[in-house]
């Protein structure tokens, strides 16, 4: 998995490619972890190149979601491809999580 996260005119822009899963989830919490201190966040999660995501991965999103909320932000998913999207959806993860 890689990460990427850059920040444009008080936007902040999370690129990620490869599979979130047993083996990196925690190394991916760790990327994504600064954003979920931030005071009324605007984060967009660019998806087109994450081909998996575990229960683990699914966790991190919901945890990043919640400290979003909590601190007055917002964030949104795009690009997800169809395999991905299908897991967020059966597990209700499309409800909670803006999905575009």
């Amino acid at each position: 998995m890689d990460v990427k996260i850059t920040n444009q005119d008080g936007k902040t822009f999370v690129t990620l490619d490869g599979r979130i899963d047993t083996t990196n989830a925690e190394k991916f919490q760790q990327d994504v972890s600064m954003l979920m201190n931030m005071n009324a966040p605007d984060i967009e999660i660019d998806c087109k190149g994450m081909t998996y995501t575990s229960s683990q991965g699914l966790r991190i999103f919901l945890m990043l979601q919640k400290s979003v909320m909590v601190n007055g932000g917002k964030m949104v998913m795009r690009n997800m491809n169809p395999q991905v999207k299908e897991v967020f959806d059966i597990t209700g993860f499309s409800n909670i999580i803006t999905i575009v």
